[in-house]
This record gives C-alpha cells, structure tokens and sequence, in this order.
C-alpha cells in the first residue's frame, strides 16, 4: 500500500535507510567503546530472549550502528547473523535509530519506509518492534529490536516493556565497557608499581627457609639457583659493619612480634657497595609466636636519584597517590591525585588530612585508614565522598613505618551504571513477584491486600491498595508503610479516609475518568474536611500523591495509590507501578470470570447429582467433590432411587475423562440407567446389560465403570432382621460393608466384569449377600483411593482402617471424616460416595437419619 502519509514519512526521512544516519565520529567512537568482548555476551543474550519471550516473538536483535551495523546478541535469526556486520543501509534497526523513538510496524511489507530493505524483501521480518539504544550522555548507538515472520499490532505495552529492556542493554554495555577500562587501569597500575623495583622476602621461622623474589635476588646480586634460602646467605651479602646491627632490629622484631626497619650496606660480588632499604613486620600464631616475617627492600643508593625516579613514576601513575605521615600529613601527592581531589599538590602537603576533608571524619575512610596503621595490614575498600568532590572512589591503603600510602580510583560511573542496573533489575523483580502472587492464587483478594508490601519501598514511601465492590463502592483493603512505626496511622488513615473524600479528591477523580492523578500532599490535605482522615495525613507528611487505576476489561476495578516524602519521583518508576497496577487489573478480571465459570460448573453439577431419597428404616447420604486442580464438573457420579416394587437401588459409575463432555456423557447415562431400572423393576445385572444396549443403540461413543446394588426384603427376612443386596459390577471398585460389630468387609475382588460401551453382548453376572440391620455399605469411585505416589491396594488398605475406626460415628459425619482422612478435602481425582446404613427395622426411624422422603407410588416399608 502506497499511502500518502507514507510516502510523507518516507520524504521527511530521506532518499533511504542509507541516508538516514548521517556519519558521525563521535558515536562510532561510542559504538566502538561499547563494543562487547566474547565474555560480555552472556547478558546481552539473556536480555534479547528475555525481550522475544516476553512481547512473545520468536526472534530479538541487539544492533550497534557505527560505520556498519554490528550485531552482538539475539535470538531466532539466520546462521551467521550472530557477531557479524551489515551495511547501515540494509537494516531496520537504521530507521529506529534515525526517529530517535520505537518504531511499531504491523505488516513491514506494505510500510513504504522499511519494505525494500533485505530482511522485509526475505520474508525474514513482517512485524517489527525496534527502540532505540541510548547512553547515559543521550547519544543513540543503537537498537534493542523484536520481529516476527507474521503481521501482529503491537500495544503501548509492549513499546514500554521493550523501551524498558533496551535501558538494561544499555546499562550492560555501559557496564561491560567500565569494567574493561577498569581493568586496564589496574595493568597500567601494576605495571607502573613493578617499575618501582620493589623486592619482597619470606621468611618461615619455624623451617628457617628464606624466600627472595627475583627482583630482591638481582638486587643482591644472587644468580638463579645461586641463593642458599638461608639467613646466613643474606648476612654474607651484609657490609660487615652493618650485620649486628641489622641482627639486633631483627630479633627485636621478632621477639616482639612488631616491626623492622633498617637501611645496610651489601657487598657485590664484584666488590662495589650499594645500599639498600628494608622494611619487615613479623606475624605471630595463635599463642603470640613470631612464626613468620615479611617484608620488602629496595636499592637506596643514589638517594636523590632514586627518589627523584619513584616521584616521576607515581606521576606518571593513570591512579591517584597520595601517602601520609603518621600525623595524617600529606607528604607526597601525585598529579592524577591532584586532578581527581581538585586540589592542587601545593594546598595539600603538609596540611592534616582530616583537616583538608572533613567530611572523612568518623566515616569509612577514617575507619579505614586508622585500621590499616594500627593492625599493619592494607585495606581495600570502595567509598563515596560527598560535594564539592560528589563522587565514588576505590582506594587501596598500604601501611609503612612513615604513615600511609594510598592509591585510588574514581569510579563513580561504574557505581552509577551498577546502581541503574540493580533499579531496574528490582523492578523487574516486583514485576516478577507481582505476577507470580497473583497468578498462584485463586484468592486475589488478598493478594491484592498484599500488593502495598511488594511495591513499598522499591516504588514508593508508602501505599494503599483500594477496589470496587461489585456493587460499586470502593474499599481500602491493604496498606503499607517504609516505616514501621507509621504503619498503624497508615491503616487507620485507610480505614477512614474515603468516607471523607470529597469528588474532587484524586481517589474520585481516578475512579471516574480510570486516568493516572498526581497530586501535592498539602493539596490532597486542603481537601479533606476537618477530621480524623486530614489529622492522620498531616502526620504522615507526603510530599506527593499519585493514584494509579487498576483497570481491567473496560472497566475500573481499583486503585493504587502511591505517596512519596520527596519531591521528585523517577518517572521509570511510576511506570513500573502503572505495570503492576495493570498486571493486578488482569488477574483480578481472570479471577471474576474463573469464578463465574465456577459458579455456572457448579451449578450444571447439582443439577446432575440429585439428592437421594429416604427410605423409611434405610439412611442414603451421598457426597460429590470436584478435583482441587479441574473444572468443577467430571464423570463420577452417584444415585440412589428406589424402584416400584421398593426395593432401593445404589449406583456408583465414573464415565472416562475429566471435563464438561465427560461430565454431559455421565449426566445421559445417569438418566438412562434410572429409567431403565424404575420402568423395568429388573435386577442389578440386568440394568446394566440394558444400559449397555441403549449405549450401542444410541451410538454413544462412551466408556464408563458403574456398580449397582439393589436391597431386597421378603417378610421372612423382615422377620429374621436381614436385608439382601444383589449387585452387579461394570469394572468398577466393589462395595465395602460395615457390619454391626464394627469389622469391614470387601464384598469381592476389586476386578468386575467388563467396562460400560465395550460389547453390549457381554454377560453381567450379579452377586447376593445377606446383611444384618444396623450394616452400613459404602460405594465410591476411585479417586477416593488412588495417588501419583501410591498404588490402588494401599489406598483400599487406608480406606478399610479408617471405616474400621469411624464405624460408630453417624452415616453423615461418617462421609465428611473419610473425605478428610483419605483427601484431606483437596483430592487429586474427583471423588462421588454414596452410602445407606440399614436402621434396624424394630424401631422407629432414628433422628439422626432426618426425615422419611419417598415416591408416592413407592410401596411404603413393611416394618412396623
């Protein structure tokens, strides 16, 4: 399509993407910096899958565009795309980083500005989403861009989240780019203190072994292999007016456990003399034993020489260098010091440092400096310093017997881009939380009373969470505060303030136009009539109020009502809020329709499972519970019914499958096997044999296990006290029997005859026991008994021990009991019970049974 507007667009940017950046040394210079190494690229991939997974794209790029386009990081493109470069003139990215904005294409193909370009032409990119990539400085690098092979319009959302993560490619470069020019700083400064010729020694005094470095042996004028590792090799060196002294200051340390200190004089090999500086401390074990003694020397000869030589060395240092006397005086400072602290070296020396920095009082650098003189050991440590220097420093502190030498570093843009990253990897985190709270529970009303408490203090100073009643009226249903001690007020403030805002507030204004409302505290506390409500909010002081609605499918269901103590607020932190409040507003709808689901399933179910009937001297109680983790509907099922001869008749089945057609399947075979059995008056088995005919009949695609039991009485067994129950089993679990006495019975093998809707010319055998009065038979499908974890005997075993201890408790508490014991009410399977208890026939029907409820055309009990 060749629009107008188009066309227009394509004009204003240029001739083509080749024209749309013009050449610029200064950002090739920022895309060459950021440039990432091989080891750098572990970020920057997991933010490019993180971007395609959550815009849900199957491919992301990262671009860097200097001269040419670099590609360092993405997901889902072609072989060799990965670390290569391209010409400017062939890539999307181009046209993103030209706009200077997101750049949201539906369908590239018939977009006039992008749909010569290769990836388009290829069919590679139909939709796109770019940002651009933009340093701290504002410069653009580059672009953070997600594409796929199909056309898709892309929300506000999605430009958010995608503007989002390409600040975190940004941070990452940025932060990459430091550490490796921190690292070489640190080479330049290990090289510049090796150019010091500094030597070092070890010396175990347990094994009396010796260790020199090689620059101490040159110095000594040892060759390889030649030094002995003795004491008594060094003493040979020593000028030999120099070896008791230098003996005493040895063991004095030693025995002390403190330091050494001497200047000597050593003779060469070849005769000449040279000086040389020491300086030593020993380490002492567990019990104050000098077992160790370390130090260093160097060659002082030509004293003015050298020194001259180590101060042009530290001044060529890229590292700052200053050292203190043990009166905290500047004796020397360097001139990347003299840059770094604003201060010139002659302001400096001499002066006390505590007196030239006040703000290191009682502070880490105090602390620090203080630690390292008194315990002799250096100190590393990274600190801030406030205005006028306003910046983040790390500093190395040796310690000497003249005082303090210390080197630093500024890294206040490395601390910067490591704060920005860790900002915005919290919010994600929130975003995260967020979800994971909602999405994890079906009570969304209290995870969202819980929702102040992940957004304060990360988002704001404190919050109150409010939402719509479905009949309109908003509530106040959680709260937050940074401080623990304001916390109560807060509450008490949500408890009381709606009823006074007047529908000027911000609450009501968010509520009717479901628009964000900033607003000043004083001005939210003008509003409010004089009361609890304004006297609780003067006390809690907030500078600023925002309210965020929480909106769900074309509706406001809420708000979200952040209060800050300063005066400015990150905006990319209101934009995180925004999200939450908008993610809280998807659940929340989710939520209203799953519960209207709910409800409706529930409702289909009872509608199913009828109630049972009341024989006079024979109590039916049925249960039905739906699977914790399914539709609140399935195929197990339950029904009691007497027949016209009135005889009662039990029924359990469990139609194959878990949801709304297995639930419709069960509901036709209900209603089939009832009217069968009520028109028929026929036995158990023959119920089942018709049932299984009008399923091949009616060409009903179903399987399904099903027992029946019907309960029989002649007058003599009405006179002897007994009841026969005739079954039949279609594949289903058999009946249990209570006796009178207490024991438990399995009326047979668990294995029946063959399922329902498998042959129809099968033959249904039955089976006949006698039951004394006063029995209890219980019929259940199998999800009373089966677990991921156990096997089906295991669960029948539980079931037998604990009818065994429940026989005495009445029929209904019975039921409620074993679904406690078995499922603890939350089962894997659904599970249908149905159960009667044969009351004894001489005597009335007992109250806990309830009242008698049969059919009119039902032959009333014979018993008197």
């Amino acid at each position: 399509m060749d629009d107008p507007a188009d066309r227009a667009a394509a004009e204003e940017l240029g001739v083509g993407p080749a024209a749309l950046l013009a050449r610029d040394a200064a950002r090739s210079d920022a895309v060459a910096r950021l440039r990432p190494r091989d080891a750098d690229g572990a970020g920057l991939d997991r933010l490019a899958e993180l971007a395609a997974r959550l815009l849900g794209t199957g491919s992301s790029q990262v671009s860097l565009l200097g001269d040419a386009q670099l590609v360092p990081a993405g997901v889902g493109l072609p072989p060799g795309v990965l670390g290569s470069t391209s010409p400017l003139a062939e890539s999307l990215c181009t046209v993103t980083a030209a706009l200077a904005g997101p750049l949201a294409i539906e369908d590239a193909r018939l977009d006039v500005r992008v749909r010569d370009l290769p990836p388009v032409a290829g069919g590679e990119v139909v939709s796109y989403l770019g940002t651009p990539l933009v340093t701290h400085d504002g410069r653009i690098v580059g672009a953070l861009c997600v594409f796929s092979p199909e056309a898709r319009t892309w929300s506000a959302q999605d430009v958010a989240t995608l503007t989002q993560l390409a600040g975190s490619v940004v941070t990452e470069l940025e932060l990459s780019a430091l550490v490796r020019e921190y690292e070489e700083d640190r080479l330049r400064w290990g090289l510049a203190i090796d150019a010091a010729r500094i030597g070092t020694f070890d010396w175990d005094l347990t094994s009396r072994k010796l260790t020199w470095d090689d620059r101490l042996l040159a110095m000594f004028g040892f060759q390889a292999g030649e030094f002995e590792q003795t004491i008594e090799a060094f003493n040979d060196r020593l000028h030999t007016d120099d070896v008791d002294r230098v003996s005493e200051a040895l063991t004095a340390a030693i025995e002390s456990g403190g330091e050494f200190e001497a200047e000597y004089r050593i003779v060469l090999p070849s005769g000449e003399n040279r000086w040389v500086h020491a300086r030593g401390r020993a380490l002492c074990d567990e019990n104050g034993v000098a077992d160790r003694f370390l130090g260093a020397a160097y060659d002082t000869t030509d004293e003015q020489a050298s020194t001259a030589r180590v101060s042009r060395v530290l001044d060529a240092m890229p590292a700052g260098f200053y050292s203190l006397d043990r009166e905290w005086h500047f004796t020397h400072v360097n001139a990347e010091a003299e840059r770094l602290l604003g201060t010139t070296r002659e302001e400096l020396l001499g002066r006390v440092i505590w007196e030239a920095f006040p703000a290191a009082l009682n502070s880490i650098f105090e602390e620090s400096y203080r630690a390292a003189v008194r315990t002799g050991e250096p100190v590393s440590f990274d600190a801030y310093y406030p205005a006028p220097l306003d910046g983040w420093y790390e500093l190395r502190a040796w310690p000497s017997p003249d005082g303090l030498s210390v080197y630093f570093l500024e890294v206040t843009a490395r601390r910067r881009d490591q704060d920005r990253a860790q900002r915005s990897a919290e919010r994600l985190a929130v975003l995260a939380q967020v979800s994971a709270e909602m999405a994890g529970t079906l009570d969304t009303q209290a995870a969202v009373g819980h929702l102040p408490r992940l957004v304060v203090p990360r988002l704001a100073d404190f919050c109150i969470v409010t939402l719509v009643e479905p009949d309109g009226r908003a509530r106040d249903v959680g709260s937050w505060h940074a401080e623990a001690a304001s916390r109560s007020l807060l509450q008490r403030y949500a408890e009381v303030r709606l009823d006074s805002m007047p529908i000027g507030s911000p609450v009501a204004r968010a509520l009717l136009t479901g628009e964000q409302v900033r607003e000043q505290g004083a001005a939210v506390v003008e509003l409010l009539p004089p009361g609890e409500a304004r006297d609780l909010l003067q006390v809690l002081r907030p500078t600023v109020a925002v309210v965020l609605p929480i909106r769900g499918r074309g509706r406001t269901l809420g708000l979200l009502t952040l209060y800050y103590r300063a005066d400015t607020i990150r905006e990319h932190d209101l934009s995180t809020a925004q999200d939450v409040a908008d993610r809280t507003g998807l659940a929340l709808d989710n939520a209203r329709l799953y519960s209207a689901q709910q409800q409706l399933a529930e409702g289909l179910q009872r509608s199913l499972l009828t109630e049972p009937p009341q024989p006079d001297h024979a109590e039916i109680a049925v249960r039905y519970l739906p699977a914790a983790e399914a539709a609140r509907v399935g195929g197990d099922w339950y029904d009691a019914f007497l027949q016209p001869s009135g005889a009662t008749m039990l029924v359990i089945g469990d139609v194959v499958g878990h949801d709304t057609a297995a639930a419709a399947a069960m509901g036709q075979l209900r209603g089939l096997l009832r009217g069968i059995a009520t028109y028929s008056d026929a036995s158990p088995a023959e119920v089942l044999r018709g049932l299984d005919a009008s399923m091949t009949t009616l060409q009903m695609r179903t399987l399904a296990t099903a027992a029946v039991a019907r309960f029989e009485q002649t007058p003599d067994e009405l006179e002897r006290g007994v009841t026969r129950m005739r079954w039949a089993n279609a594949g289903h679990l058999p009946p249990l029997v209570i006796n009178p006495d207490g024991s438990v019975a399995e009326l047979a093998a668990w294995k029946g005859d063959l399922l329902l809707g498998v042959d129809a010319e099968t033959v249904r055998r039955e089976s006949v026991v006698t039951l004394d009065r006063g029995a209890t038979v219980l019929l259940f499908t199998d999800g009373l008994v089966e677990r991921r974890n156990s096997d089906l005997d295991a669960g029948l075993t539980r079931l037998r021990d604990a009818l065994v201890e429940l026989a005495g408790r009445p029929l209904e508490e019975l039921l409620d009991e074993v679904l406690e014991r078995l499922v603890h009410g939350r089962p894997e399977d659904d599970v249908a019970l149905v159960a009667v208890r044969l009351h004894r026939q001489d005597r009335p029907r007992p109250a806990e049974a309830g009242p008698n409820d049969v059919p009119d055309d039902v032959p009333d009990d014979p018993a008197p």
